[in-house]
């Protein structure tokens, strides 16, 4: 972060050779007075039209710097806010704490945005379908492509700014401990492990959740290009207690289909298609819910969401525009497999 920082007493001169030193980086400085509190930005082009009207390279940068900068508050980031700047184009967003001294300086085309949420991948499952392989290798580490199916998820979330991620486990725990000893996507991840199945959401209950705000929760084994981003947005939109996302699933039915009444026949609909969303398995759910589970209660997703809905508490969903790829059988295996090749190839073409 320092080296993108510059005192507004430096001269043109000085910052010139700053900015030298961020070649192949973002060319932006940002301008602190003595206190340490942020004034302004220089780039090379603020240089640049510095000089041509007539300020000498020995001139303190504040003679040539943008005085109007945008900027977010420390520990309260505005994702709408986050959002508008990098669609404007803006590199290095700074985060400034209540004295307005750079606490964080946010790339983002590095970090998308920070979401204030936590994320709990589930990964505690034998993955029975996919055997032999997981035998001996729990499905989320499963290779896909160059890495583990649960990586992608990872990297997923690191890059919307989601810093606290824990991954429950069960089956083979003691690999997935061995995987996540070191940092993914720079993100220290936490197992906790189930010491009895608890089924598809109540092993959250043994993660420490804060009292406020919400969690990402999502099955580990799942290959998607979701943006977290749109989903949390809709969630505060909504002001939701559960959001969930959704999948189209089509079902066409190959018979002429009666419409009937009483024993009378009213209609006949031949070979109809009837289009339905299913559960994707990726939630957004209020902390306050979670930490209503119960230690040692086996609770499954939906058990919570229809005493959720009993409740009368809000339950949005947030259709998936992307890849959605539930990795459950030899088949789904297959298909992410060819799919990440063809990924790559786009890639490197």
């Amino acid at each position: 972060m320092d080296r993108h920082l510059i005192n507004e007493s430096a001269s043109l001169l000085d910052a010139l050779k700053q900015l030298n030193t961020l070649s192949g980086q973002v060319m932006t400085l940002l301008v602190t007075n003595d206190d340490g509190v942020m004034t302004g930005t220089l780039t090379d082009g603020d240089v640049r039209r510095g000089l041509l009207n007539g300020v000498s390279l020995e001139s303190p940068i504040t003679n040539a710097m943008h005085r109007e900068f945008r900027w977010l508050r420390e520990n309260s980031c505005d994702v709408a806010a986050l959002r508008e700047m990098r669609n404007q184009g803006i590199r290095l967003v700074p985060m400034l704490d209540a004295d307005g001294r750079v606490c964080r300086i946010i790339d983002t085309c590095v970090t998308k945005t920070i979401l204030p949420v936590s994320a709990i991948l589930m990964a505690g499952g034998k993955g029975e379908r996919l055997r032999p392989m997981t035998l001996t290798t729990p499905k989320p580490l499963l290779k896909v492509g160059d890495k583990a199916i649960i990586d992608y998820n990872i990297e997923s979330l690191a890059r919307v700014g989601v810093e606290r991620i824990t991954v429950t486990t069960n089956y083979l725990a003691e690999q997935l401990d061995e995987h996540f000893a070191s940092p993914v996507a720079d993100v220290k991840v936490e197992c906790v492990r189930e010491t009895k199945p608890l089924g598809t959401i109540g092993s959250v209950a043994l993660v420490n959740l804060p009292e406020d705000g919400d969690t990402i929760v999502m099955n580990s084994d799942l290959l998607t290009t979701i943006s977290f981003e749109d989903m949390y947005l809709r969630h505060e939109e909504e002001k939701a207690d559960i959001t969930i996302a959704a999948v189209p699933y089509n079902v066409s039915v190959p018979y002429a289909i009666l419409g009937t009444e009483g024993a009378l026949v009213k209609s006949l609909e031949e070979k109809p298609s009837y289009s339905y969303y299913a559960n994707a398995g990726i939630y957004i759910i209020s902390n306050k819910l979670l930490r209503g589970l119960k230690p040692d209660e086996r609770v499954d997703a939906t058990d919570l969401i229809e005493s959720a809905i009993a409740d009368g508490k809000k339950v949005t969903y947030f259709p998936i525009n992307g890849t959605w790829i539930d990795i459950g059988s030899p088949t789904d295996f297959r298909h992410a497999q060819e799919l990440m090749k063809h990924i790559q190839l786009t890639r490197d073409n």
